[in-house]
């Protein structure tokens, strides 16, 4: 199992080298690709995936990449409310079909994945983004490492007891603090090509240390759900990981963090 675990990652790592990289339209197919994957598990979860309101949550997601391939921002919001429409109309017209939570699970759906998980794209686009996108990895895997070894050394007090009871609080400040002493000798050594940033070691810090902290309830919502629905893997297209949003539940949150946090810090 730690032998298939350990192929699988680097190979994840690998691509995303490869990917993010790249940039452009194979970061922004890609990201749309795992996107519809993610919410297509969410909704298995859910037990909405063969019913016609996951319809209207993938329709609602590939719109959402459509603006955003097409920077057609301005329609965002009226394509939210055409979709809250849709998935009204189809509750009240084969009422009582569809129960309230399934209704505001597809919703949510569509919010919790394909729009948050666009950020890696979005950052990768900013300027400098060549640069600024690899803080959302360094962000979510340092602060998982520093995580694990604070709460090894230090741990003592429990952060989530019912959903994680390994994690501890001091494991969780270890992590923040980890990622921000990452983000800060990143900015150091690439100051040069963050033009965009006033000061890039500070910036860079910062924006780790928020992205950290988001990072970890990024984790534990993935399993909050997958604990309220009793199961233990959202999938299993990754090889000793699960399924896709076993790999990339934290990242799911750093990426839109740490677009905002540089968009606010430059």
């Amino acid at each position: 199992m730690f032998t298939t675990r350990l192929i699988s990652g680097i190979i994840l790592v690998l691509l995303a080298i490869l990917f993010v990289g790249q940039g452009g339209v194979l970061l922004f197919a890609v990201s749309a690709v795992i996107s519809l994957i993610g919410l297509f598990e969410l909704y298995r979860v859910l037990g909405i995936h063969r019913r016609s309101i996951a319809l209207v949550g993938y329709a609602t997601a590939l719109t959402y990449y459509g603006i955003l391939w097409w920077e057609g921002q301005k329609y965002l919001t009226l394509m939210i409310i055409a979709s809250l429409m849709m998935l009204m109309a189809l509750y009240v017209f084969t009422f009582p079909q569809y129960r309230t939570e399934e209704i505001t699970g597809a919703f949510f759906g569509v919010c919790y994945v394909p729009v948050m998980l666009s950020f890696l794209y979005q950052t990768r686009s900013m300027s400098d983004g060549a640069y600024r996108v690899w803080l959302i990895f360094l962000s979510s895997w340092g602060c998982d490492t520093c995580a694990y070894c604070f709460g090894m050394m230090f741990g003592k007090h429990k952060l989530a007891p019912e959903l994680s009871p390994k994690k501890s609080i001091e494991g969780a400040i270890g992590g923040a603090a980890g990622a921000a002493f990452l983000g800060f000798a990143y900015g150091a050594i690439f100051r040069e090509h963050l033009t965009e940033l006033v000061n890039p070691q500070a910036a860079c810090a910062i924006a780790c240390a928020i992205a950290a902290m988001i990072s970890q309830v990024g984790d534990l919502a993935a399993s909050a759900i997958k604990r309220n629905h009793g199961i233990k893997d959202y999938g299993h297209l990754i090889p000793g990981h699960g399924g896709v949003l076993d790999r990339f539940d934290s990242m799911i949150f750093t990426a839109p963090a740490i677009y905002f946090a540089l968009t606010f810090l430059k």
